[in-house]
């Protein structure tokens, strides 16, 4: 039984390195399916200076919903009741800006907020991000993030045209 558990500092510098990292993300689309993206800061852990979606490591007994909630209210201010959808597990294996691998398993949501609620989304974390913006599919910013491949967009640009399908 475990008694004591490692700081939170420790951990963050070994997930995805001494162990898998998990992590949960999700697509916040507007309902004109453009694609909410920010651009990375040189304090994020990794990969400055490229746009990414909304996410982060899971939380020690979190569950995978509320960890995405946390993360859309930390990160951007997104506060909604719209259904989080399921997109998928992705499996990334990356050289860090340290030049070491790491390993990340990483879960993939989407939403797609109310016009009110685009409004609002906005940069909540101003050291972790330097700009942002709402992005159609066809016309991302570049450079991307290195887990957001031609295959994600793919598959994120096909479940948001079923879901504007299924509810017209």
């Amino acid at each position: 039984m475990i008694k004591e558990r490692l700081p939170a500092d420790v951990i963050r510098a070994h997930k995805g390195k001494s162990f898998v990292g998990v992590s949960t993300a999700i697509a916040i689309l507007n309902k004109r399916g453009e694609l909410f993206m920010a651009k990375r800061s040189e304090n994020t852990r990794d990969e400055h200076g490229t746009w990414d979606i909304c996410g982060g490591g899971l939380k020690w007994g979190v569950n995978l919903q509320d960890n995405i909630v946390r993360e859309m209210s930390e990160e951007f201010a997104v506060k909604t009741n719209e259904p989080l959808h399921f997109l998928g597990v992705r499996e990334a294996f990356r050289v860090d800006q340290h030049n070491e691998d790491t390993h990340w398993v990483c879960i993939d949501y989407l939403v797609v907020v109310t016009d009110e609620e685009s409004a609002n989304v906005r940069i909540n974390e101003s050291d972790n991000f330097t700009d942002s913006g709402w992005f159609s599919l066809e016309k991302l910013p570049t450079p991307r993030h290195s887990v957001l491949t031609d295959d994600y967009f793919l598959r994120l640009n096909s479940y948001f045209n079923k879901l504007v399908t299924a509810t017209a």
